[in-house]
């Protein structure tokens, strides 16, 4: 039997902020919420089945070096969504075959959506 991915985890700054956010971009929702921890639980039995986010006290100060890849149906559509939820469009990348638009969530976590 191989491993498989169950939790995704954050450390930031505002567990309750950066979950609130989190859950509106991916319809998972608060099963614990305090002001030091949130998990948020998949809405279904598919991929991962938790974000975990942990109130840390250092600050984010470089580049992740492991990131979240959104996918959607229309990404012109949900980028637009995503920035209304406070997300911040960097820009559009192509390479190794893949592309889509480096984003950045309230706390500077970069992710990408194609």
């Amino acid at each position: 039997m191989s491993a498989f991915i169950f939790n995704l985890t954050f450390d930031c700054a505002e567990p309750r902020k950066l979950a609130g956010f989190w859950s509106k971009v991916t319809d998972y929702t608060p099963v614990t919420e305090r002001d030091d921890f949130v998990a948020l639980q998949a809405p279904d039995k598919r991929g991962v089945q938790h974000i975990l986010f942990f109130r840390v006290p250092e600050p984010k100060t470089t580049k992740n070096r492991v990131h979240v890849d959104l996918a959607a149906k229309n990404p012109g559509e949900e980028i637009e969504r995503l920035v209304s939820l406070g997300a911040t469009k960097v820009e559009f990348r192509e390479g190794n075959g893949t592309s889509g638009t480096v984003m950045l969530d309230p706390e500077g976590n970069e992710f990408c959506i194609g």
